[in-house]
Formats: structure tokens, C-alpha cells, sequence
């Protein structure tokens, strides 16, 4: 007997990605300054701006990092394995919904952790 899943979202609505690099303290920032100076030879990303404080739905300082869904397979792979002490959040970006993105549409590498979805309002945008 087949068990039929349901979905979260629909996967044909996500159009890229982001990638964010928490880092807590000197030492983390800068293992992740080192993936940020390395990736732009090796990928086509954009990058976004160092945030030295929690901003939004983040918890802890961190940059990010856009992508297309077809660099998923090769930049993902390589994330993981230069992470080091570090926790990546890597989430769609649907357009549809900043809250789905960020929490059914979220994935980590290294550990998790708890984001604060309420800075989303009731329909899922940014407050």
C-alpha cells in the first residue's frame, strides 16, 4: 500500500536560494571570512553584506549568500564540507513567503538553530 505524502510547498515555486553563515566570536568570523574570500572564484553567488549583530529572523551575526536552484547540487555539497565549526542556514527563496521559506523551506548544515519566525507577519513578509 502506498502512503501518500503531503507537501509543505510546492517545489516548482522556489527560484534560488540563500545561504547564511553564522558565526559567534573571533574565531568563528573569521573561518567564516575564509569560505567568503574563496567562494566567488569557484561560484557565481551574490553575496551579501556582513551583518556584525542578529538581524531579523537570525540569531546571530552572519553573512549571506544567494544562489540559482541549479547551483544547489555543487555549492551545498561544498558548503558542508568547508563548514568547520560553523552553522549554515540554507533556505528557498520562493517569493511566495519569507516565513515558509525560512522554516519549512530551511535546512542546516552543522547545528540547528531556533530562529525567530515571529519577525514575520501574518502573511509571512517581513515585519
Amino acid at each position: 500500500m502506498a502512503v501518500e505524502l503531503q507537501q509543505d510547498f510546492n517545489p516548482e515555486l522556489i527560484k534560488g536560494y540563500h545561504a547564511h553563515v553564522y558565526y559567534r566570536g573571533t574565531k568563528e568570523r573569521d573561518h567564516a571570512a575564509m569560505i567568503r574570500d574563496a567562494v566567488p572564484a569557484l561560484f557565481e553567488v551574490v553575496m551579501g553584506r556582513w551583518r556584525e549583530e542578529p538581524v531579523g529572523p537570525h540569531p546571530l551575526p552572519m553573512y549571506q549568500m544567494a544562489f540559482d536552484v541549479a547551483l544547489f547540487r555543487n555549492f551545498v555539497p561544498w558548503l558542508q564540507s568547508v563548514r568547520g565549526p560553523l552553522s549554515i542556514l540554507v533556505h528557498t527563496s520562493t517569493g511566495v513567503s519569507d516565513y515558509m521559506d525560512h522554516s519549512v523551506g530551511a535546512m542546516w548544515l552543522g547545528a540547528s538553530m531556533a530562529l525567530k519566525l515571529e519577525f514575520f507577519d501574518s502573511e509571512g513578509k517581513s515585519a
